[in-house]
């Protein structure tokens, strides 16, 4: 049986990209379902899915709605333990689940003073003295994670913790905010890893641009990974017979260094289009001699 999962708008709501990585890095097959935030408020859209009232929620297939980001890390990883959300080490374990559990309940200052958004980047950001105070923690408890269990994530390999951290690393580097070296190189693996890539290219072409997000701040690029170049094309002859993604028949076209790809709507080859190396579809036929 299917699950689903309700999430928010891919540029804006941090809560729903911890949920969603909590599927997608880990193989874990889930429907998708977006809660337009410029369509309303987000509990009057979900009186289907009641009690829930908040995104993400996770609809497992029993008909049960998971409505808390840490309920859903732990109910994932009892429905689906081949994933291994969690490491499997004790110590790793415990400090990963201490490290998800400070994210769900603190920095309350940062994520009031720099709400997530993965549509623009700022610079010379001010920084209170409270922000400033959720930096120097954040550095503690990254350092301590990673300097013990030797990275390149913070238990090690990837687990649910780095979900948690995600966003986290999304504002230190959309507002430009200082950190050490070791946090830096952090979020820069954040910024890089390829589940974090593709939920911002569904970002970029799904949902509106909401001004209650944006910041009077000097703007500035995307500080992650250079995609590789590619255009919507009009005409040409697809290498692909059908859907990169579905398989379905093409119907929209993608022209990346002198190559046509095809996919079966807008959004496949639109989202494809912002980062095309972040899909892995894209990537293996990119790679295909």
């Amino acid at each position: 049986m299917t699950s689903d999962l309700l999430i928010g708008d891919y540029a804006y709501s941090s809560w729903s990209l911890r949920g969603w990585l909590m599927f997608d890095h880990f193989g874990v097959p889930v429907r998708t379902t977006m809660v337009d935030f410029a369509s309303g408020d987000v509990a009057e859209q979900m009186t289907a899915h009641a009690p829930a009232r908040t995104v993400p929620t996770f609809l497992t297939p029993d008909g049960v709605a998971v409505s808390d980001s840490l309920a859903i890390a732990e109910e994932v990883a009892s429905r689906f333990p081949e994933a291994d959300l969690w490491p499997a080490d004790p110590a790793a374990r415990a400090m990963a689940r201490t490290l998800a559990a400070e994210m769900h309940s603190g920095f309350a200052a940062l994520r009031q003073a720099c709400p997530m958004n993965l549509r623009t980047a700022y610079r010379d950001v001010p920084v209170s003295a409270e922000v400033q105070a959720n930096l120097d923690r954040i550095e503690v408890i990254w350092g301590h994670a990673l300097d013990r269990f030797g990275g390149p994530w913070l238990c090690g390999a990837y687990s649910a913790a780095d979900a948690f951290y995600a966003p986290v690393a999304a504002r230190i580097a959309g507002y430009g905010l200082t950190v050490g070296p070791v946090a830096a190189a952090y979020v820069a693996a954040h910024l890089a890893d390829p589940s974090f890539r593709r939920w911002r290219a569904m970002g970029l072409v799904q949902g509106a641009t909401l001004a209650r997000y944006a910041k009077d701040y000097a703007q500035v690029a995307w500080p992650g990974p250079a995609p590789l170049a590619a255009k919507a094309a009009e005409s040409g002859v697809a290498e692909n017979a059908g859907c990169l993604y579905s398989g379905k028949p093409v119907t929209h076209l993608l022209e990346a260094g002198g190559r046509v790809f095809g996919f079966c709507n807008a959004f496949c080859r639109d989202k494809t289009l912002v980062d095309p190396l972040a899909w892995t579809a894209f990537a293996k036929a990119w790679n295909r001699t």
